[in-house]
């Protein structure tokens, strides 16, 4: 707790300045890093695993909502805005908080013990792994078939998952298969430094994308590094894509 990293991102400096401030004497011991962009903020968020995120929800580039979608259930967001009809989006995005600016120091404390007991309760099923399915490591390879044939993959060799009716294609460079669960139960398991989900029928290993490129319908598609597919991205995962 004491080592907690916390990203305040907001585009209005003042208003980000007096944040910080606040947040700094209310947990001095925190590590706080600023973010005047959405796009600044993913660029952080890469190259540091934020313990808590303070989202403006209107940003330039990049909104709250959609950084929060980057940072999944590893960061425990609270956004602050001035606007309060987000309020519901905020909630299905899982955020701990949603605090309406002007914020008072009451209120802020209020969000930020929130945020800690969040904190306190994942360093308790850290620390007893088998209290929780969610504390387990990422799995390093799985079963699939192909007719009649078990095949054990190790998942660095994986270049997509595609959804397939009830089951799920796994893509490598020298075969496909099958396994016999949906591409959201799958997803539950996946390390999400190392597969992206970037439409609603697929994911990708990070490591395999070349890149992402526009076509004249405004479609954004992805090529991948020694594989002849292209991948389509959905509206909604191509946050993920922008600032590169």
């Amino acid at each position: 707790m004491s080592a907690a990293r916390i990203l305040v991102a907001d585009d209005e400096p003042l208003l980000r300045a007096e944040l910080i401030d606040a947040l700094a004497r209310l947990w001095p011991e925190a590590a706080i890093t600023e973010a005047g962009d959405g796009i600044e903020a993913l660029r952080q968020a890469r190259a540091t695993a934020f313990d808590v995120a303070f989202l403006d929800i209107r940003m330039p580039g990049l909104d709250g909502l959609e950084l929060a979608r980057v940072f999944g259930a590893r960061t425990h967001v609270v956004f602050v805005t001035a606007y309060g009809e987000h309020a519901l989006d905020a909630f299905d995005e899982g955020a701990v908080d949603y605090v309406l600016k002007p914020i008072g120091m009451e209120r802020l404390a209020r969000a930020l013990e929130r945020a800690r007991s969040r904190l306190a309760a994942r360093d308790v099923e850290a620390d007893a792994p088998h209290l929780s399915a969610h504390a387990k490591p990422a799995p390093s390879w799985l079963q699939a078939t192909v007719g009649t044939t078990i095949h054990f993959i190790d998942l660095a060799d994986v270049v997509y998952f595609c959804a397939d009716a009830k089951y799920t294609r796994v893509v490598t460079d020298k075969l496909e298969a099958h396994i016999r669960l949906s591409l959201k139960e799958l997803g539950e398991t996946l390390d999400p430094n190392a597969f992206w989900q970037i439409h609603r029928g697929y994911t990708v290993g990070v490591r395999r994308i070349a890149s992402a490129a526009r076509a004249e319908d405004g479609a954004l598609w992805l090529h991948l590094r020694g594989h002849p597919a292209r991948l389509p991205v959905s509206q909604r995962f191509q946050h993920l894509f922008r600032g590169m």
